[in-house]
């Protein structure tokens, strides 16, 4: 039996009117800022901030899912930091190790989250809270409250750099493929995947118009299709909403709830050492300070996509739809030229009106 005109327009609603408002919101900045907006450099600078807040909220994106939460990411974003500048600067070493090391430390901060969270039986809440305050010490430990700089061309030039117009031509020819299966894998809703590629096409003009496809975007990229296959293609991911809608449900159909966990976090912390060094090239020194609030920044792109923070419904598309609206403020503000403290009013009001909009929509 087909739904009601009025179930359908809930439905649609709920698909994309995270799509919605970010045209709503571009549409609005472009008028604002005579059509600066809308130029193919800040385009592509937009989508380039939006890579470091998109990859944390796609981890983010798992967490929440289970019905937890976690506060250390952007703690653990400045530790990370801190150990590649350390490494490139004090130790010597390469970038491959630089990355490595960055990587290795998010992955075992993490882990530790996930086996404290299982184990003691504690809120996530409470446990990252500590996690966050730790790994700001250690940062401020370790750099001895300084900044660490300069790092190495080839970690700046990772960060910071552009594909050349032939390898563009083949990302997005890859991107529009596996967007067409999908369009027309779900041919019947046509609609939901309108805006999607409404922005492909703006974006994919921007990009060959400036400077060509940064590599940031790349990694952001590369993160949103692992976490979509986590989350839709394995037995881990069927383990996440079902630990997320009913975790007693989940237990007693044979759920490893410690196990899926411990996943979670753990690849939470890969996410967030994988974020440290992308921000440490792009700024080309490590600063024991960074990464503050960004853990609000990742929930707010979540909850934005459509998430439920009860756990157990929502995607990282969404999430990453989030994290461009998140993006598109920021970049709007600085173009407008708007003081960095209504800057942080104003994404509290909007963490508050999309928690708000996330209980009306389960209550409804």
């Amino acid at each position: 039996m087909g739904l009601g005109a009025g179930e359908q327009m809930k439905n649609f609603w709920r698909q994309n009117g995270a799509w919605i408002g970010f045209f709503v919101l571009g549409v609005v900045l472009t008028i604002w800022t005579g059509g600066d907006f809308l130029s193919p450099r800040n385009l592509t600078n937009l989508l380039r901030q939006a890579t470091l807040n998109g990859i944390l909220a796609a981890g983010m994106t798992m967490v929440i899912l289970t019905g937890g939460i976690d506060l250390s990411i952007g703690s653990v974003v400045a530790l990370c930091g801190i150990l590649v500048g350390l490494s490139q600067v004090m130790w010597g070493h390469s970038l491959e190790v630089s990355i490595l090391i960055a990587l290795a430390a998010g992955t075992g901060l993490g882990l530790i989250n996930g086996l404290l969270i299982s184990t003691l039986r504690l809120a996530p809440f409470v446990i990252t809270l500590g996690m966050m305050v730790i790994a700001r010490g250690l940062a401020l430990i370790f750099s001895g409250g300084s900044s660490i700089s300069p790092m190495s061309e080839g970690l700046n030039n990772l960060a910071s750099g552009y594909f050349s117009e032939v390898i563009t031509w083949v990302l997005l020819g890859v991107v529009l493929l596996f967007f067409l299966r999908h369009l027309w894998q779900q041919r019947s809703q046509f609609w939901n995947s309108l805006f999607p590629l409404i922005a492909l096409g703006i974006f994919s003009y921007s990009f060959f118009t400036y400077r060509g496809f940064p590599y940031l975007a790349l990694f952001l990229l590369a993160i949103v299709v692992v976490t979509w296959v986590l989350l839709n293609k394995t037995v881990l991911g069927r383990g996440i909403y079902a630990l997320g809608s009913n975790e007693k449900a989940a237990y007693w159909a044979g759920v490893p709830i410690q196990k899926v966990k411990i996943a979670v976090y753990t690849l939470m912390g890969l996410y967030a050492g994988l974020a440290a060094f992308l921000l440490t090239g792009r700024l080309n020194g490590a600063d024991p300070n960074a990464g503050q609030l960004y853990e609000l920044d990742a929930i707010a792109a979540v909850v934005i996509g459509g998430v439920s923070l009860k756990g157990g419904s929502g995607s990282v598309l969404g999430s990453l739809i989030g994290a461009l609206m998140m993006a598109t403020l920021n970049n709007g503000m600085d173009l407008l030229g708007v003081s960095s403290f209504y800057q942080m009013v104003l994404k509290g009001l909007i963490i508050i009106l999309a928690v708000s909009l996330d209980r009306n929509q389960r209550e409804a």
